[in-house]
């Protein structure tokens, strides 16, 4: 088991961004949150198996059909938080 932070640039406020995430992490069963940032980006914290950490950033690096990732930024953390469900946070 592995934690990410993930911070996401591009256009991602305002499309669907989010539930995208949230619909993903549970399809790759990845536990722990996304949120917006006041500052345009959105910001995920994630937990999984590595295989599933991997195929689940493949797919929020694409977007959903509204969105346009810039860049994806991962940060590995030390600590597990064993998040129990993925959810949206505000």
């Amino acid at each position: 088991m592995q934690r990410i932070r993930a911070i996401i640039r591009g256009s991602v406020q305002g499309v669907g961004f989010r539930f995208f995430t949230q619909q993903t992490a549970e399809k790759y069963n990845i536990k722990g949150w996304v949120k917006n940032n006041a500052d345009g980006t959105v910001e995920i914290e994630a937990e999984g198996e590595s295989g599933s950490l991997d195929n689940f950033f493949k797919v929020i690096k694409e977007g959903n059909r509204f969105s346009h990732v810039e860049d994806l930024a991962l940060y590995k953390k030390e600590s597990l938080k064993h998040f129990n469900r993925f959810k949206i946070t505000y």
